[in-house]
């Protein structure tokens, strides 16, 4: 069977959430809580058109919420809790004036009382056994209900992105053949050193190129740790040279003063004794000059 175009799907979607628009397509809590809490009202409307509801009670009965459900079950639990108290009460009081005025009068003798509040035990134990059993029943609809309501959001949500679904598989259909389309009008001859024809390249191709850049790869790690081994020692080598580096910086910002200060001096007139040291080096040399001349 051929997949379904999204055109397709879409259309059966909206076909299913037309034909689900009839009164069955909501939850059947909440088709269960309308007769509770608005046939009475409706059937007042009927009869009175005059009487509205207001916006928050119109809006509980259209959109009833689990809080809202749970009040009104509490509340009609009250109502019907009293009304079985009255009519106990009331057939209890009927039967015991009967017993009274009847002919002959109904006489209850202490073995009779004891039979019953016999039979009354364990009619109570079976009721408690049922109460029971209706409450565990009771939790059990009520988690598979909030598992319904929990599925049911969910599938509402899924819906909602199932119709944008389409729309954007046709955006990108639309890229793919664009991309296609360019990548067929610049495709050019396979060659392994152009990097924009390497990706058309045949499997054989593709994996004798794989291998040259794994082996470039390799022949660069091996310079990498050559590299690291040798930082060490170039690093105390660079911090040798910075420190005697550093000397000369020193002997030379020391050699510039002295000039500076000789300079100075020599420019104000002063005489440091340089100057006669060197006029006596001179003679010095000359006398030693003509003494080898003579000799020699």
């Amino acid at each position: 069977m051929a997949p379904l175009s999204p055109a397709k799907a879409l259309a059966k979607v909206q076909q299913l959430q037309k034909g689900q628009d009839g009164p069955n397509s909501h939850l059947a809590i909440i088709r269960i809580s309308e007769p509770i809490t608005s046939a009475l009202d409706i059937a007042e409307l009927k009869r009175s058109p005059s009487k509205r509801t207001s916006d928050a009670s119109a809006d509980a009965l259209d959109n009833p919420t689990p809080a809202s459900l749970e009040a009104d079950l509490t509340h009609y639990k009250e109502l019907f809790s009293k009304l079985r108290f009255s009519y106990l009460e009331q057939v209890t009081k009927e039967k015991f004036l009967r017993a009274i005025v009847g002919d002959p009068p109904l006489v209850v003798s202490h073995n009779e009382n004891v039979e019953l509040e016999a039979e009354l035990a364990q009619v109570k134990q079976e009721l408690k056994k049922r109460k029971e059993e209706v409450r565990i029943m009771v939790e059990e609809m009520e988690k598979t209900g909030r598992e319904l309501a929990r599925r049911y959001k969910n599938v509402q949500l899924q819906t909602t992105q199932l119709e944008t679904l389409p729309e954007k598989i046709a955006n990108l259909e639309n890229t793919i053949a664009s991309l296609r389309a360019s990548q067929a009008a610049n495709a050019t001859v396979a060659d392994p050193n152009n990097p924009s024809s390497s990706q058309n390249l045949p499997l054989p191709a593709t994996l004798s190129l794989l291998a040259e850049r794994e082996a470039e790869l390799a022949a660069l790690d091996r310079q990498l740790a050559s590299l690291h081994n040798t930082l060490p020692r170039k690093t105390r080598e660079a911090e040798a040279i910075e420190r005697e580096l550093g000397v000369l910086e020193r002997r030379k910002g020391e050699a510039l003063a002295q000039a500076r200060e000789a300079k100075r001096k020599k420019r104000e007139g002063e005489s440091d004794g340089l100057e006669e040291m060197g006029r006596w080096y001179r003679g010095a040399e000359m006398s030693l000059k003509k003494l080898v001349d003579v000799e020699g």
